[in-house]
């Protein structure tokens, strides 16, 4: 078949396939602003897949062909850096690595600062000989160090009091002037550890490292729990912000774990549910982002653009206004404003409402974070979220206390 001058001038002009860049994560991370701005800035297409944190990891570990960058914690890594899904990133193609926080590459905001129990993530920083995940400096890390916060509950006000004569500890998750209206975070790494930090605070039980608790130690922490299940203190458990946010509005819970962007979706509660500076300290969590194997040649300098990309300020103001921190807060700095810096890092009142990633007014003129400033909610951290070296019989052992409280409420 012949194609005549004429035709030719009318012919489609030939595709031109873009560029697309495929990452795995959490609603941490995976916001519309934050892929919108990364499209615009790096040339080409992003597609985000969130799931929770569990399916994010199993996913991650069994399907790496199936993404290019992993977005989770530090304390999800194990699992798949051992099953060989992710792949060493060079500190030297990391534009930003002197201006990260010592935080991660130290364990502490300073020498002086406590480090926490747990799986600090400089334990699973550097790549070490043999493949395995250290501390020891070196010139590759599993996991680039993006987004982190210090975590703690939400309690009613109404019920524990306000001010500075309340003294929230994190022993009114098991305390008795919430019995019924009791709620944690269903993730074994999570919230096994809030129940395990109220059991201690509550003076019902100790362990002699609660980062790394022994079989025995796990057993009377969920025999303390069911004990509790069967005389009523919890309601219920949840999985994402949303559901939190939703026992809180609802009345449900007196006392829960909370997230901090939960806070901002409160509305009628918002006055009277507040984001507790524990006495005991924080029980912190550091993410980041990590390289599917599978990259190469120009996949993979496109992953490194992304990883960059995430460093530059833009990404790191987001997360800010979720009430979230980044790793090298300097360059995120510039893309905050003043009254914005001065309230979720300085810890100053807000000097006028601010609003959240998505616009909507999330801190009210006038009101202060809890716990303060960065550098002492970051002192103050007594426990990171953690794999322990008995994960496993943990993790059933928290499945069985969850299935049970659902099985309960929905009696």
């Amino acid at each position: 078949m012949y194609i005549t001058a004429d035709q030719t001038q009318h012919a489609a002009p030939p595709t031109v396939k873009r560029r697309r860049l495929r990452v795995l994560g959490t609603s941490i991370t995976l916001l519309p602003p934050v892929r919108e701005r990364a499209r615009a800035d790096l040339g080409f297409d992003i597609d985000f897949t969130e799931l929770n944190f569990l399916d994010c990891q199993r996913q991650a570990a069994m399907e790496p062909q199936g993404y290019d960058v992993y977005e989770q914690c530090f304390h999800n890594l194990d699992i798949v850096w051992f099953w060989g899904a992710l792949q060493p990133i060079e500190i030297a193609r990391i534009r930003e690595w002197d201006n990260i926080s010592d935080l991660v590459k130290l364990g502490g905001v300073s020498k002086y600062a406590g480090r926490g129990r747990g799986d600090a993530p400089v334990k699973k920083l550097y790549i070490q000989p043999g493949g395995f995940l250290g501390s020891k400096p070196s010139r590759h890390v599993s996991m680039l160090p993006t987004v982190h916060n210090m975590d703690s509950f939400g309690y009613d006000a109404r019920v524990f009091g306000a001010g500075l004569d309340a003294r929230p500890s994190w022993g009114w998750l098991l305390d008795r002037r919430a019995k019924g209206r009791i709620a944690l975070v269903d993730e074994p790494a999570i919230g096994f550890f809030d129940a395990a930090l109220a059991a201690e605070a509550s003076g019902e039980l100790e362990f002699a490292d609660i980062g790394n608790m022994t079989i025995d130690e796990i057993s009377a922490l969920m025999k303390l729990l069911e004990r509790k299940r069967v005389e009523g203190f919890f309601c219920g458990t949840w999985r994402g912000g949303d559901e939190a946010a939703m026992l809180v509005e609802q009345g449900s819970v007196a006392v829960q774990s909370m997230w901090s962007p939960v806070y901002g979706k409160l509305r009628g509660a918002g006055s009277h549910f507040i984001e507790a500076a524990p006495v005991e300290g924080y029980r912190a969590w550091h993410g980041g982002a990590s390289l599917s194997y599978h990259l190469q040649g120009a996949e993979l300098d496109m992953a490194y653009e992304y990883l960059n990309w995430w460093l530059s300020g833009f990404a790191g103001a987001v997360m800010a206004r979720q009430g979230y921190y980044i790793s090298n807060p300097s360059r995120a700095r510039d893309y905050l404003s003043a009254e914005e810096w001065a309230y979720w890092y300085d810890g100053a009142p807000a000097a006028r409402d601010l609003a959240g990633p998505d616009g909507d007014i999330v801190v009210p003129a006038g009101s202060r974070r809890a716990g303060g400033p960065y550098t002492d909610r970051a002192r103050r951290i007594v426990i990171w979220n953690t794999v322990m070296d008995e994960y496993n019989y943990a993790a059933r052992a928290w499945d069985r206390f969850v299935r049970r409280v659902t099985e309960g409420v929905e009696a």
